[in-house]
Parts: structure tokens; sequence; C-alpha cells
């Protein structure tokens, strides 16, 4: 997604980080900047928009469910084999292997 017009920050490096501000995992510095590009192009300030809203529906229609103590620390693993490149396995790899 673009506006077609020409930003300091490019669209499309704002639209991959956009969890990371929405979830505030930034530096104030980096905040600073998506602020000031979602001042200046409606396209990714209407998609913060509608992300910022998702996330509050999703919390308040499942923030009382409890969750398994180890998913956290599986999903989190999951996010840093994709953020440093490696392949994904397709099934857990916490998983104790099935028996024949």
């Amino acid at each position: 997604m673009s506006c077609g017009e020409p930003h300091e920050t490019d669209c499309s490096e704002i639209l991959d980080h956009l969890y990371e501000f929405l979830d505030r995992e930034m530096p104030d510095a980096d905040c600073q900047k998506f602020e000031h590009h979602f001042e200046e192009c409606s396209p990714c300030l209407e998609k913060y928009g509608l992300e910022q809203a998702v996330k509050k529906l999703v919390k308040r229609c499942c923030g009382q469910d409890d969750v398994p103590g180890d998913l956290r620390s599986k999903v989190m693993g999951r996010i840093e084999l994709i953020r440093s490149g490696e392949a994904v396995p397709e099934q857990d790899v916490t998983a104790a292997p099935q028996e024949s």
C-alpha cells in the first residue's frame, strides 16, 4: 500500500513494523517517525486505525481467556525464526514425536 507520495519513511517500512508500533515495542524516536508518517499519509493512518480497532476487539473478546504457560514462549520462538529468516517448521518443534 502506498499513497503515491514521497515520504521520509516509506509506506512499506511503516506497514512492515505496524504491530511493533501498536504494541509500543520500538524506541521513542521510531514511534515519532511513525506518528509523523501518519500525519501525512492517510492510507497508512487508515490501516493503523483498522489494526488498532481489531487489536482492541480481540482484547475485549479474548482478553479473559487463560493461556497455557508455554504458549507465549512457543509463539515468540516462531516470531524470532521468522525475523531471522530461518525456515519455520510446519509442525510444532517442541511436540513429542508420535509413535507408530
